[in-house]
């Protein structure tokens, strides 16, 4: 598993960092590299393409996939139902500067803060996950961003802070998906508390070294590595802290198929296909699902529950 530091500062000011290797919480990784740089409006994080490539080759069954496959096959429900019109669509109508969340609810200090100040008072990482996604398919994906633990302490929820609630941007305009019934709109997502504050849970700002594209949830979005991807909410505008469990997107589209905890369970079959198998994209071969897609220490966080009933 894989974790890199990178200050934020202008990237002029950039020096190579060292690369820290914990297998406990992220995927092993051989190699070293750049990393990222200062997150400010229209500034890049900037790290060449080639030098993943390099340090991608030959490390076995977790290879990254390609920046290509992760950028054009793309879940954004807001955008189109299919996985290759988010590309198409989002990088022209998705507007991401100036971007503003707003925190709210059970917290001593809410408020609406810039992209900039949510972000930079904390040091950005390099985390290497994997991504599994319910329709059995996945991707291994060097993201950059923060802990949302270290994010949600800044708001000081209270003690009825049971769950957190994220909110996605809904805007017609940009979204031309909005105007249809195929989802609930504005996208809804939702978190135990503890959940939001396992080390684990990622805010993500950019993939690849490079600021997040438009299609992959830009300029913010969720990273859970043991959950199916689609708890992971896309171009957040708003994280409310809650004391009663969020009813979710996908949960009011059919609760029957995504449950609240959406962990990577392969003894929970989607009603319309299995999940004892996934192919990696890339790969012409399908291999075994892992419980928690492999993140074992998430396994406390759920001691005593019924993870085929609480799916």
């Amino acid at each position: 598993m894989l974790i890199r530091h990178a200050p934020l500062t202008r990237e002029s000011e950039v020096t190579a960092p060292e690369l820290y290797v914990n297998r406990r919480h992220f995927l092993a990784w051989g190699a070293a590299g750049a990393a990222a740089a200062a997150l400010f409006p229209k500034a890049s994080l900037a790290l060449p393409i080639g030098d993943y490539a390099k340090a991608a080759e030959g490390t076995g069954d977790d290879d990254l996939t390609s920046f290509k496959s992760i950028t054009t096959y793309n879940n954004f429900t807001e955008f189109a139902s299919d996985k290759e019109s988010p590309s198409r669509l989002a990088p022209s109508r998705l507007k991401t500067t100036p971007w503003a969340v707003t925190v709210e609810g059970e917290c001593m200090k809410p408020g609406t803060v810039s992209l900039e100040d949510l972000i930079k008072p904390h040091q950005l990482e390099e985390r290497i996950y994997r991504l599994r996604c319910v329709e059995a398919w996945s991707m291994v994906i060097p993201w950059i961003g923060v802990p949302l633990a270290e994010v949600l302490k800044r708001f000081e929820p209270t003690s009825k802070a049971k769950f957190v609630e994220f909110t996605s941007l809904a805007d017609p305009k940009q979204m031309p998906a909005l105007k249809t019934r195929l989802l609930e709109w504005p996208y809804l997502e939702g978190l135990r508390i503890d959940e939001a504050m396992h080390p684990l849970a990622f805010l993500v700002v950019g993939l690849y070294g490079k600021e997040l594209p438009a299609q992959n949830g830009a300029p913010l979005r969720l990273a859970l590595p043991w959950k199916y991807g689609f708890k992971s909410a896309k171009s957040i505008v708003r994280i409310r802290f809650v004391e009663k469990q969020p009813q979710t997107t996908w949960m009011k589209a059919g609760d029957d198929e995504y449950g609240f905890y959406s962990n990577v369970n392969p003894n929970v079959d989607h009603p319309r296909w299995s999940q004892t198998k996934e192919r990696r994209i890339g790969s012409l071969f399908r291999r075994p699902t892992l419980m928690f897609n492999g993140y074992d220490d998430v396994a406390s966080l759920y001691s005593g529950m019924d993870l085929k009933k609480d799916f």
